[in-house]
Parts: C-alpha cells; sequence; structure tokens
C-alpha cells in the first residue's frame, strides 16, 4: 500500500510542476489586444493559436491527472482498518521497572473523577 501512495505522489508531484510549467509558458489572450490595435501586427484578434490548443489541452490533461491523484490520496488518507474502533484501544503500555527490579502496580483511576489521596 505505501508503494502505491509513494507513486501516486509522485505522479501528482509532476503534474503539478508540469502544469506550473505549461501555464507559465502559454500565451495570453488579452497580450496581442495592444499588437491589434496598431502598436504590432497579428493575424488575428487574439493571435494565433496554433501552439495555444497543444498546450492548452496537455495542460487540462495534466490538472485532470493531478486531480484524479489527489481525489486517491484523500480516498486513501482516510481509510481505516475495519475491525479497529479507536486508536487507543490498540496502544499497548509496556511497564517500566524501578531501581530495584520490581514492576509499579498500574494506577487506578477512579470513575467519578473525583482525585483520591493515596493513604500508606
Amino acid at each position: 500500500m505505501s508503494l502505491i501512495l509513494n507513486i501516486v505522489q509522485v505522479v501528482q508531484l509532476l503534474a503539478a510542476l508540469g502544469m506550473i510549467g505549461l501555464i507559465l509558458v502559454q500565451h495570453g489572450k488579452g497580450a496581442d489586444m495592444g499588437a491589434a490595435f496598431g502598436s504590432g501586427s497579428s493575424g488575428s484578434l487574439f493571435g494565433a493559436t496554433g501552439g495555444a490548443n497543444f498546450l492548452s489541452r496537455t495542460t487540462g490533461v495534466l490538472a485532470a491527472v493531478f486531480f484524479v491523484c489527489t481525489l486517491g490520496l484523500a480516498y486513501f488518507g482516510n481509510l481505516r482498518p475495519a475491525s479497529s474502533g479507536s486508536v487507543l484501544e490498540g496502544a499497548a503500555v509496556a511497564p517500566v521497572a524501578t531501581e530495584n527490579g520490581a514492576v509499579p502496580a498500574p494506577a487506578v483511576v477512579p470513575a467519578s473523577g473525583a482525585a483520591q489521596i493515596p493513604t500508606k
């Protein structure tokens, strides 16, 4: 199970880095507006979109992969074993030996929550 989670995390990280790179490389549609109205030459109002189609589709695919990996990690992160009811039920406390090697008796906590003064 740990191997699957590691693979999903690596795929998610690579998808995130790929999306960041592709989004930074893409040319915004609003950037050619100034060129269309006299300050430069442009083929159309929104510029050439030949490379933008490939970049935007690849970004969409990477976003879908990132989303699926995120859902998978959330699902596996919330899985609990069916047999355990509580985290504390499975915890084992090892007794600590004193200097002379004797193991002290466990402390008893009253059910009412009131503190009791131990008597000797």
